[in-house]
């Protein structure tokens, strides 16, 4: 259906030209609240997707979203532009109840194996000329497809035989070669969860890598479904990212069904947001630094326990706001929670005293890390990951920004309160290990600076304006067919929520678009042609939490 309550971000000249572009391929309008919706035969993805890439500048697949209605199955595309995010449009492509077979995206977007192979294991859309069209969360042997309508949950799940042959029977590959087929994970130090990575060598050299997800695939979709929008929905996002991104994560769901809804939030509600998220940023950020330290040096004593000493500081900041430590469920449709503990000056204090001793414990990562040799040769040059091939992958946050992409949500596609305040946008165009890990220390300082002004804005902010939490109604049930996709910028990039409302207070569609999802699949990029020690390395630098991919 078309929504009469278009936002700004789909001008109509823009919503015009696309339309010309693609008047030969269009069969009908189906706008979303973000963006203009175009509704095109299975056999004409490719040709829409290369006009919109190539003609109008769509570079960045941003999400793939699959569902099934009681007439027909459906695929959207999400694109964006890399340049400027706000400009986005949404591609529509229907098929018959009886053959939901589509043309697959792939040979356009990279990142669309991936995402369609999703498609596929949970709601049974097929992609007929994808490259490599098998189940991605679930194994091969599973019956069904878990998000389609007719799916039996109680059905038996048998796995014959073949399933449990010896994995070593077959180690090699080719005619008579040298190869050899080794598995990295799932349980595994450097794989950063439960992450299996099937790797060919030649001798000590990666030919192929395949990472294998889904071991830990937990139905936070199908979850989120049957959850309300008031109140059941907001406690799931924290689990999608336990390594510090949780507030980050709960920003996305909130402006989504903030966006859904016509929800305004008050403006002491976005500073109090936007520095919690920034505290969130840094908690991540930390982690993902010690970690890397300890995967590519072996540096435990020092760097990893001063990342998790500082990463302490954070939490202890984040509890005395939210209450919690991991799992901090802070936001709500509307704002926040409660405001800031009291007394309010000590709790400021603590924050400033965090922010202003930064930049001098920043400087003894770079003297530990970045100023140290071992360190540069394991990293300077090596998981090459060009600003092309990120981009065609679907790359974000400080992996594409490490690939010289100056992409940042924040600033781009601006929310809470980033665009009043000053700071920068980290980025780093060696394209390798070693620039991705600069970024991300970077990011914890230009982090600190938006902390800390956030900070003096809420300490001098008026008692009688402190609006915590907009009006918003007990139950929630926007109109039916009202679809929208929106994302913020989550410590590991672009995380995005497309919901599809059907007229009750839950969704009809609830997708998350995991950025780790999207820079995980750009792996192989990296890893082939190296060693395997720049194999860990490569993979230590995508900063990846399972629980995000898998979802």
């Amino acid at each position: 259906m078309a929504h009469p309550q278009l936002s700004a971000d789909t001008g109509s000249t823009v919503s015009d030209g696309l339309s010309a572009l693609l008047d030969e391929y269009v069969l009908s309008r189906d706008d979303h609240l973000h963006a203009p919706g175009f509704v095109i035969r299975p056999d004409d993805v490719q040709d829409v997707l290369f006009e919109l890439r190539d003609e109008a500048g769509f570079d960045h697949l941003s999400c793939v979203t699959a569902q099934e209605y009681e007439t027909h199955y459906e695929t959207v595309y999400h694109l964006k532009q890399y340049d400027d995010p706000t400009e986005e449009v949404s591609v529509v492509v229907p098929t018959a109840k009886d053959d939901p077979v589509s043309q697959s995206a792939e040979a356009v977007f990279r990142t669309a194996d991936w995402h369609e192979r999703e498609a596929y294991d949970l709601v049974g859309i097929e992609y007929a000329d994808h490259p490599d069209l098998r189940r991605i969360l679930l194994p091969e042997t599973w019956q069904g497809h878990p998000l389609s309508m007719d799916y039996e949950q109680d059905r038996p799940q048998v796995v014959p035989f073949r399933e449990n042959a010896n994995p070593l029977e077959d180690d090699h590959s080719g005619d008579g070669g040298d190869t050899m087929f080794l598995n990295i994970g799932p349980h595994h130090p450097a794989t950063h969860g439960v992450l299996h990575v099937e790797v060919t060598l030649d001798g000590e050299q990666v030919v192929d890598c395949d990472p294998d997800i889904g071991y830990i695939h937990r139905c936070e979709e199908q979850m989120c479904q049957q959850g309300t929008y008031r109140h059941q929905i907001m406690p799931y996002p924290d689990r999608w990212d336990w390594g510090g991104g949780g507030l980050l994560n709960e920003w996305a769901y909130a402006r989504t069904a903030e966006t859904l809804a016509g929800i305004d939030v008050p403006e002491y509600a976005r500073v109090i947001r936007t520095m919690s998220a920034e505290l969130s940023r840094i908690l991540s950020h930390f982690l993902a630094v010690g970690a890397y330290a300890l995967d590519v040096i072996g540096d435990f004593t020092a760097t990893f326990m001063y990342a998790i000493r500082d990463r302490e500081r954070v939490q202890n900041l984040l509890e005395d706001l939210t209450g919690q430590r991991l799992m901090f469920n802070y936001f709500r449709l509307g704002g926040v929670v409660w405001d800031l503990p009291v007394p309010r000056t000590e709790f400021l204090d603590k924050v400033r005293a965090f922010t202003d001793d930064l930049l001098r414990r920043l400087e003894e990562y770079h003297d530990l890390l970045s100023n140290n040799e071992i360190l540069q040769i394991r990293t300077v040059e090596t998981g090459v990951l060009p600003e092309d091939v990120a981009k065609s992958y679907g790359c974000t946050g400080p992996v594409a920004r490490g690939s010289g992409i100056d992409y940042d949500l924040r600033r781009d596609d601006p929310y809470g309160y980033y665009g009043e305040l000053d700071w920068n946008v980290a980025v780093a165009d060696g394209c390798d290990n070693f620039a991705r890990l600069l970024v991300r220390l970077r990011e914890i300082e230009e982090s600190g600076k938006i902390v800390k002004q956030c900070a003096d804005l809420l300490e001098d902010w008026p008692e009688e304006d402190r609006t915590i939490q907009a009006n918003v109604p007990r139950t929630l049930k926007p109109e039916d067919d009202t679809e929208v996709y929106r994302a913020v910028e989550a410590a590991k990039g672009e995380l995005g929520i497309y919901i599809r409302s059907d007229g009750t207070d839950s969704p009809a569609r609830f997708k998350i678009r995991g950025p780790s999802f999207s820079n995980l699949q750009a792996l192989p990029e990296m890893a082939e042609g190296g060693y395997v020690p720049d194999l860990i390395a490569s993979l230590g630098s995508l900063d990846t939490i399972m629980g995000e991919v898998d979802r």
